[in-house]
């Protein structure tokens, strides 16, 4: 694989590839247990909905805030090592909660890590790299990414039917990993951005037309696009015994399997054909993946399904980050990855407020919701069209 001259070059992008890597190793030791540890300590489908809500709203309202002021400084690695490294921290205390109310509290701080990080780091991916290899590099990193995710739901698996150790132990193991995840981040070298002469607005005016109006698709989108949690639970209906904590484990590893093994071909296709083929591609399955959930009730059709929702997060994931870092300007491209970020992140709070309220009715209305947003969120992309086709990165 070739250095594209820009500093950093495609390095950048494997160092990062292998930081998030081990991080979403920690955290998906945790992610598949989470909504069976909230539940094991009371928690109702409503509170499970309200803390998938809160933790992609908190970590989507810094954004926006540390994209901001990653440009203004000039700075990106601080934001990457601080925002890893609190996440690690909080990870423990979730691991060492006793009640609902302190799970919740801690399980939604360590996104405050997601928040710190995550502008700051796609924009050293975008940085380093030019704007016709942006899909595969966001591609890169969202399959290793999800790699991580595939082997930290394994191990979750392995410690839960095999080693007798309960929720508390996994997570605790799985914050030591996100603290030794911070150590190849000393070899990234920081792209020669300078401080940029961005103004913090909480509007979307200082952004180019085309990338306000696909932020208002994805926003649209992320409102039926609720927590992986409910997905989880969902499968638990269909086990017995010790196998309905374990086996929505496996289902969620066969998900991520998808998921990473398909983010590099999606982004490269994205790269290709388009951005937006490929993401009403993603928004279309994941309707289908969500009626699919409201009305089958057999092992096969939950396996298929969870095969098809991992093939949703490798079209829609990455593929949204590089429309919109092709539609920003060099002076706004971190924050307006943070306000994407913050936006579709705050609107995941009313999705899982929602999705949670109708779950407590019947798990079958959760999913009709999401299915039916995600085709609004299509309409709506095939009405805006004209302002993306053949549009250019703005800057590579």
């Amino acid at each position: 694989m070739k250095d594209t001259g820009k500093k950093g070059g495609f390095r950048n992008v494997i160092i990062l590839s292998i930081v998030s890597f081990l991080n979403d190793l920690s955290s998906e030791m945790i992610m598949p247990i989470l909504p069976m540890f909230l539940e094991s300590l009371g928690a109702t489908g409503q509170i499970v909905g309200l803390v998938g809500g809160i933790r992609d709203s908190i970590s989507g309202l810094l954004k926006v805030l540390c994209g901001y002021w990653s440009d203004k400084t000039g700075k990106r690695k601080i934001f990457v090592y601080a925002g890893y490294g609190i996440s690690s921290v909080f990870k423990l205390l979730l691991g060492l909660s006793k009640t609902a109310g302190g799970a919740v509290v801690f399980s939604s701080m360590e996104r405050v890590g997601k928040g710190l990080r995550t502008a700051a780091r796609d924009a050293i991916i975008a940085e380093s790299v030019d704007a016709t290899q942006r899909g595969k590099s966001f591609g890169i990193h969202r399959g290793m990414d999800s790699a991580g995710a595939v082997l930290g739901a394994g191990v979750a698996f392995i410690f839960l039917q095999f080693t007798g150790l309960g929720f508390s132990a996994i997570i605790i193991i799985s914050a030591v990993i996100g603290l030794a995840s911070l150590a190849p981040l000393r070899f990234v070298s920081e792209p020669e951005t300078g401080r940029q002469n961005a103004k913090l607005k909480l509007s979307l005016s200082i952004l180019p037309r085309p990338l306000k109006l696909f932020i208002l698709v994805a926003a649209i989108f992320a409102l039926g696009n609720f927590s992986y949690m409910f997905f989880v639970l969902r499968a638990q209906h269909l086990f017995a015994g010790k196998w309905s904590i374990t086996a929505p484990i496996l289902l969620y590893v066969l998900f991520n399997i998808f998921y990473s093994a398909l983010s590099v071909p999606l982004g490269v296709v994205s790269d290709r054909i388009g951005r937006q083929k490929v993401l009403i591609f993603g928004f279309g399955l994941f309707a289908v993946v969500s009626f699919g959930f409201a009305f089958c009730n057999s092992l096969l059709s939950y396996i298929i399904l969870f095969a098809l929702y991992g093939v949703v997060f490798a079209a829609v994931d990455g593929t949204e980050r590089a429309l919109v870092s092709d539609l920003a300007g060099p002076d706004y491209r971190a924050t307006a990855l943070g306000t994407y970020s913050t936006i579709t992140g705050l609107a995941a709070l009313p999705a899982g407020i929602v999705a949670g309220f109708l779950w407590d009715k019947s798990p079958v209305y959760t999913f009709i919701f999401g299915g039916a947003t995600a085709i609004a969120a299509i309409a709506v992309f095939a009405v805006l069209s004209r302002h993306f086709t053949g549009q250019k990165a703005i800057n590579s």
